[in-house]
């Protein structure tokens, strides 16, 4: 049984989905964790669209979430169309229909969370339907209530000592907060709060000193590297990821984080199912360290 992957930039490979609608052009995707692994509850995945491409109108009975890479694109939804850029991010519920549009001048790269997997028995879990219509599309404005399923993302708001109102007014709600501790720094994007209900999406940062303790957790979870280079281990097994690379930790995968570089490493990362209010992370070394107490004792 497969318990952890590791994909390389280098060698990842984009082909067309077999699950895309009829008419659909332009359109690839980098799959980098999917049923054939094992995974149960997430399916992750780079997607290129071309500025000519199209993706039809279809609905999952998964959760799609978002983030863009690189590029423009246009999200047609029942609600309206949108303009999406670097940055931006969004929350595609289950059942709810929407096609992708190309625009601007260059292929448009984004990451996806499905959860859970799609299953190649039930035809990916996706469904055609009728065309939805080509409104003019809006920018996304996190003020905005009518773009409240979206947001954008800066490099900056990875930054505490730069916080302003002006910074804060670009992310939305209590997802203007920051957990940091011991070098790492979560700045949540999708989650509840956006109305996940499957999953979660968030960037993580470390500083040139910030290292993560041996873990495991319930749930699964993937990582996309965006800057830097960090030295991962998956259940004893050491990775050295750069910009592109990806891993996906299934539950009960041990692992640990140190950033391998001088600046700071970047990486998006997902959770599936979400996490429990309680015992999300079990470490290693607190069991170690009753171990040790018991044989003390002993």
């Amino acid at each position: 049984m497969t318990h952890y992957v590791v994909q390389r930039a280098a060698d990842a490979t984009f082909a067309a989905p077999p699950q895309l609608p009829h008419g659909s052009t332009g359109f690839r995707r980098r799959s980098v964790v999917g049923e054939a692994d094992g995974t149960v509850h997430t399916g992750f995945g780079v997607c290129e669209l071309a500025p000519d491409g199209a993706i039809g109108a279809h609905v999952h009975s998964y959760e799609e979430s978002f983030h863009m890479v690189a590029g423009t694109v246009i999200l047609d939804t029942p609600e309206g169309s949108y303009l999406l850029e670097e940055g931006d991010y969004g929350l595609l519920p289950t059942g709810v229909p929407h096609a992708w549009r190309g625009a601007g001048d260059t292929v448009a790269r984004w990451a996806d969370m499905l959860a859970p997997v799609p299953r190649a028995r039930y035809q990916y879990d996706t469904r055609a339907v009728p065309a939805l219509p080509a409104r003019e599309p809006s920018r996304i404005d996190v003020r905005d209530p009518r773009t409240r399923s979206f947001g954008h993302f800066e490099a900056a708001q990875m930054d505490p000592g730069k916080q302003s109102q002006d910074l804060l007014s670009v992310s939305a709600s209590m997802r203007t907060a920051l957990l940091v501790y011991s070098g790492i720094t979560v700045k949540m994007i999708v989650d509840a709060d956006l109305g996940a209900v499957a999953s979660t999406m968030f960037m993580v940062q470390y500083a040139a000193d910030g290292v993560a303790g041996a873990h495991d957790h319930p749930f699964e979870e993937t990582y996309l590297i965006v800057e830097g280079t960090v030295d991962a281990t998956f259940d004893g097994e050491r990775h050295r990821l750069g910009v592109g690379d990806a891993a996906w930790a299934g539950a009960g995968c041990v692992h640990s984080f140190t950033n391998a570089g001088a600046g700071p490493v970047r990486w998006l990362e997902t959770q599936a199912p979400q996490p429990p209010s309680r015992h999300s992370y079990r470490f290693a070394r607190d069991w170690d360290y009753l171990r040790e107490v018991l044989e003390e004792r002993s």
